[in-house]
């Protein structure tokens, strides 16, 4: 493991909770893998606020569209034992199709670039008013036209994806669970994953969804383990973060274990379509992609009801991420990205030097916290309540044992002024001079605060 990845993975878990602190989110679970191993996870919060239950890293989230990624991964797979091609068309295998859906190849139901309807004409199941459809509701909806023309643009459909699984049941001859739970799941080497929430989940432990506060005013707990039925190769997976950065570890063509083929993790990655937005993404088969700063990543998103979740491989430092969130306004793609942006600041500076190594620390004002980073031979002010902590931050050169200059800031900043540590007669560093701002402790900074300003009563009260 590199000499840098190690402070990065201290810190992490420091920002999280921050995050955690000040968005009031109920939980967050977070694994970070390299090379295809494990080197951090944790977890914060609750799995379920009614009970009280505290959330582990061994608590399963429903995953939802990740579950694109592994039957993506299972049509390659059958791909390669040369059960399939990417070229045949849905009706070779699913009878009783739409004629210009059973005309839409694999390859386009697997880029999205089929034309179906996203999630049908009653899409009830994504706001628990009804349940995921069976196969034959899936199907009936399936007799019904495409809305577009195949490969004429990027349309997202969970409904395309339903309709892969039910070719993996033609050309298998089993039921969708039981081949993915043998084939790619055990395959894959994940302990903590299933393609689907079964009707006796009590063996483990499942997060539960919560709704946003908004509109009710409180967060109510979303059960979250219904089953997704025909779905389930859309949206169905439950698992952890830990099996999530383990899976699409595996995804890289330069990793050294996989239960694919090299052929078909490029092809998965290969970009095939950029959904219109402003952001600058591409989509390959069953897998997003993109840039965070100047490193690429692949990966997906999900969102299940009271859930929503990200996980993403850097292939350059063969770094995987996987942010699990269990709310429906929670943070979990804006986290996961921060975590690269703090991983990529950190393999930019390297290890902190000797010189720096002991400047780390959280310093309060009114206007709240900053962390002091070292890294290389300098130290970097993050802002933890920052979505991306290391936006603009000021950097601290030192030049004595407890005095520093800050040679890097943004417009409106500090740039050139002084830094001084200031110690207590112990020789502990009590508080710190940044500029002409006397910076203290989180409980010196809760007392002067609460000392010199009047406290706001709770609403209501």
């Amino acid at each position: 493991m590199e000499k840098w990845l190690k402070p990065a993975l201290d810190y992490i878990p420091r920002w999280l909770d921050y995050q955690m602190r000040q968005h009031r989110q109920p939980g967050c679970a977070y694994a970070i893998a390299h090379r295809g191993k494990l080197v951090a996870e944790g977890a914060f919060g609750h799995a379920d606020l009614a009970s009280g239950e505290g959330l582990t890293a061994r608590h399963r989230f429903r995953v939802a569209s990740h579950s694109k990624s592994f039957t993506a991964a299972a049509i390659m797979l059958l791909r390669e034992r040369g059960r399939l091609k990417l070229d045949d068309t849905a009706g070779q295998y699913v009878a009783g199709l739409h004629k210009s859906i059973a005309e839409a190849t694999l390859a386009e139901l697997l880029s999205h670039s089929a034309g179906l309807i996203r999630d049908g004409w009653d899409a009830g199941q994504w706001l628990d008013r009804r349940p995921f459809l069976n196969q034959a509701e899936l199907r009936a909806d399936l007799k019904r036209p495409a809305l577009l023309g195949g490969s004429t643009r990027f349309k997202y459909s969970n409904h395309g994806f339903g309709l892969l699984g039910l070719v993996i049941e033609q050309v298998t001859g089993e039921s969708y669970g039981a081949w993915m739970q043998r084939e790619v799941i055990a395959a894959a080497g994940l302990q903590e994953t299933l393609p689907d929430c079964p009707p006796r989940w009590r063996g483990w432990r499942l997060a539960r969804g919560h709704s946003a506060i908004a509109p009710a005013g409180m967060r109510h707990v979303v059960p979250g383990d219904n089953a997704a039925h025909a779905l389930a190769s859309a949206t169905g997976f439950v698992a952890t973060a830990a099996d999530m950065v383990r899976f699409f570890s595996q995804l890289d063509p330069a990793a050294k274990h996989s239960f694919l083929s090299v052929s078909s993790r490029r092809a998965m990655l290969r970009k095939q379509w950029r959904p219109p937005g402003l952001l600058e993404q591409h989509y390959g088969y069953g897998v997003m992609s993109g840039k965070i700063q100047d490193w690429d990543f692949y990966g997906h998103n999900g969102g299940f009801q009271g859930t929503l979740t990200r996980s993403f491989v850097l292939p350059e430092p063969g770094l995987a991420i996987s942010v699990l969130t269990n709310a429906g306004d929670g943070l979990s793609m804006p986290w996961a990205d921060g975590i690269a942006h703090l991983l990529r600041a950190y393999a930019r500076h390297g290890a902190p030097s000797r010189r720096v190594a002991d400047w780390g620390g959280r310093w309060w004002s009114l206007f709240g916290a900053g962390d002091w980073l070292p890294m290389g031979n300098r130290v970097l002010v993050a802002t933890p309540a920052w979505l991306n902590p290391l936006m603009d931050a000021s950097e601290i050169v030192p030049v004595s044992r407890d005095e520093g200059r800050i040679d890097q800031a943004a417009g409106y900043a500090n740039f050139g002024e002084s830094v001084r540590r200031i110690r207590d007669g112990r020789g502990r560093v009590k508080e710190v001079q940044f500029a002409g701002f006397r910076l203290q402790s989180e409980a010196a900074a809760a007392r002067e605060v609460a000392k010199r300003f009047k406290p706001v009563k709770k609403a209501g009260k």
